[in-house]
């Protein structure tokens, strides 16, 4: 990766940000030296799927870490000045595993110095289910308002301690939000509590989602 980072360096001299999707594996066999030395080569962002910071769900989609491992990656490509995009998928604990996934995402994040953080709305195609199903005794997918009630609990429980772009925009989301954590975290609480009041009106319909 080195050698590649050094010939971009060369071949683009206003080159200013190269990014890579890493995981919690690909940081922890990298000394700190090593992370520091690819962030001097203008390695400044990497994107990372948190998807749960619940142990048990973590072994359930084979993610191959744990919460403290995820903790400990992140941590060290922070300490390199490395920035973060992580993602958040709401729904991964079906109804049965709600309050654990988001208190342990939550705890998770907040043990961590994100730059940014999404969060996706779980979807499954029809050839997958039946896989993914597998690993659960029971599995009851969420309805939106149920997605909702996650989004809302996870940001009632993230207290960053450094500020954190959010955006909940991707295609399979219901309800686009977008705002700086932890400053617009009381509106954006506000713009959920107000499309659970007013209804599907509110949502994007579900021709226009995707996953």
């Amino acid at each position: 990766m080195l050698q590649i980072l050094q010939y971009l360096k060369q071949s683009f001299p206003k080159l200013s940000r190269v990014s890579v999707y890493a995981t919690a594996q690909n940081l922890l066999e990298k000394s700190d030296d090593e992370l520091q030395l690819l962030y001097e080569n203008h390695l400044n962002l990497i994107y990372f799927g948190i998807e749960t910071g619940n142990d048990p769900l973590l072994n359930k989609i084979n993610k191959g870490v744990s919460s403290v491992q995820m903790i400990e990656a992140l941590n060290k490509a922070s300490t390199a000045q490395i920035k973060i995009s992580a993602t958040v998928i709401l729904g991964l604990g079906g109804g049965e595993f709600t309050h654990e996934h988001i208190e342990d995402t939550a705890i998770l994040i907040n043990s961590t110095r994100l730059n940014y953080l999404s969060t996706l709305q779980l979807g499954l195609e029809e050839g997958i289910k039946k896989h993914f199903f597998k690993y659960f005794d029971h599995f009851t997918m969420l309805d939106d308002w149920q997605i909702l009630d996650e989004q809302k609990r996870l940001l009632e429980r993230l207290n960053p301690s450094n500020r954190i772009i959010f955006r909940s925009n991707h295609a399979s989301n219901a309800l686009p939000l977008a705002g700086t954590l932890p400053k617009d975290t009381a509106r954006l609480l506000e713009e959920i509590n107000r499309a659970l009041s007013i209804g599907e009106r509110a949502l994007i319909p579900k021709c226009f989602r995707n996953f």
